[in-house]
């Protein structure tokens, strides 16, 4: 991994437009595994996210000749994971559904094994974070889990930084109303 992170990702997407084909090999090998939990994050299920991100992949391999700006291949491809996702989430629904109560009713089993005090504030704050809307949802896991920057999340949702702002304050002040209940 050290070999990937010493070549930019700049460096890869100039090679790649240049004739190297190998170049794109090496932005997959750098990226995959982020772009699968990305994936995951969203819909909940390992399988459907290495699907997400594998046509996440195809898109970006079609039209990684047309992205003018290089250097801003990551938050490019993962705008693109994001949609990708949030495209399976609004077609899947009813599949979806199945496979967040299996996930729910999973989480419970283990809640129950685990009767750890910080992991029922984590598994309580986790549930209220599902309670949030999708937009909201993303906004809150780049800022807290991933520590993106708000101008980076409104790069990566394609949205004003003031729109991303306010979802993160949306979503704080729904969080505190759900952790209050």
């Amino acid at each position: 991994m050290k070999i990937l992170n010493n070549i930019t990702d700049k460096e890869l997407v100039l090679s790649y437009k240049q004739g190297n084909q190998k170049a794109f090999t090496t932005l997959v090998k750098k990226w995959h595994v982020d772009f699968c939990k990305l994936a995951f994050w969203y819909v909940k299920d390992r399988d459907i996210a290495k699907d997400v991100a594998q046509e996440s992949w195809q898109v970006i391999l079609h039209k990684l000749d047309k992205l003018e700006k290089p250097e801003r291949f990551k938050s490019w491809a993962i705008s693109i994971v994001n949609r990708k996702a949030i495209d399976w989430l609004r077609t899947n629904k009813r599949v979806l559904n199945k496979h967040q109560k299996y996930y729910k009713e999973h989480m419970n089993d283990v809640v129950l094994n685990e009767v750890n005090e910080e992991d029922e504030v984590k598994n309580n704050l986790l549930k209220a974070i599902q309670k949030l809307s999708i937009e909201q949802q993303m906004v809150v896991k780049l800022f807290y889990t991933q520590s993106y920057s708000l101008k980076e999340i409104s790069e990566f949702l394609n949205i004003s930084v003031g729109t991303a702002k306010s979802r993160l304050f949306h979503a704080r002040e729904k969080l505190k109303k759900i952790i209050k209940k």
